[in-house]
């Protein structure tokens, strides 16, 4: 699996993580949701620098002009509901994408810091033969994008696999280096070292889910 971690070098992208990070700042859930958006778009346009293009004439008002354009199918595939903003945010950029979305929780039996990942709600065109692009905002432990790449199996065999995260683990990386094809590219915008006992990245940034949308019942 190739690994494009972002915050590696400085750009605008650094103040967005920032930002969604900051306790204080976070708790405007609308500016949230955008900041999260920005950096999808960011990572979307990294992304594409790494996808396949044709050439194709244009007709201007005053001539032709050869431009090269893209030459995927593509399909973006959000876990919900934390993933939305993030997917929003790809799909500014990737217009004409296909989408697909997938519903993929932690269940804590008993209240236990064990937890087990429940997907319950799947809706996806066919991929066989297509790019598809795995939307999660948080790479914890890997088990959440592990679940879906097993249910996304049953809807045909994906050209290439890219997954799209806004902070991981160093665990949750080598997790799902083990679980997805060799092929398969990451584009992250920031990685942290540690997870806690419960599984949630350290320092982090808390629950993508509720910041963005509020708390669960």
């Amino acid at each position: 699996m190739k690994v494009f971690h972002l915050a590696h070098k400085n750009s605008i992208l650094n103040k967005f993580i920032a930002e969604i990070r900051d306790k204080k700042i976070q708790k405007d859930s609308l500016r949230f949701r955008r900041n999260i958006e920005r950096i999808g778009e960011i990572l979307g346009y990294e992304l594409s620098k790494n996808l396949s293009y044709k050439s194709k004439e244009i007709k201007t008002p005053l001539g032709i002009k050869v431009v090269d354009t893209l030459d995927e199918e593509i399909v973006l595939c959000s876990i919900l509901r934390a993933g939305l903003p993030l997917h929003n945010g790809v799909l500014n950029y990737f217009d004409d994408a296909e989408n697909a979305f997938i519903s993929a929780y932690r269940h804590h039996p008993n209240n236990s810091e064990e937890f087990e990942i429940i997907v319950e709600y799947f809706a996806s065109p066919p991929i066989d033969g297509k790019t598809v692009v795995l939307i999660d905002p948080m790479l914890a432990t890997g088990r959440s994008l592990v679940s879906v790449y097993a249910a996304l199996k049953n809807y045909g065999t994906p050209k290439q696999i890219h997954i799209v995260s806004t902070i991981g683990s160093l665990d949750g990386i080598d997790y799902i280096k083990n679980h997805f094809p060799v092929s398969t590219s990451l584009w992250i915008a920031d990685i942290d070292k540690d997870l806690n006992e419960k599984g949630y990245i350290v320092p982090g940034l808390g629950d993508a889910g509720d910041l963005a949308f509020g708390q669960k019942m």
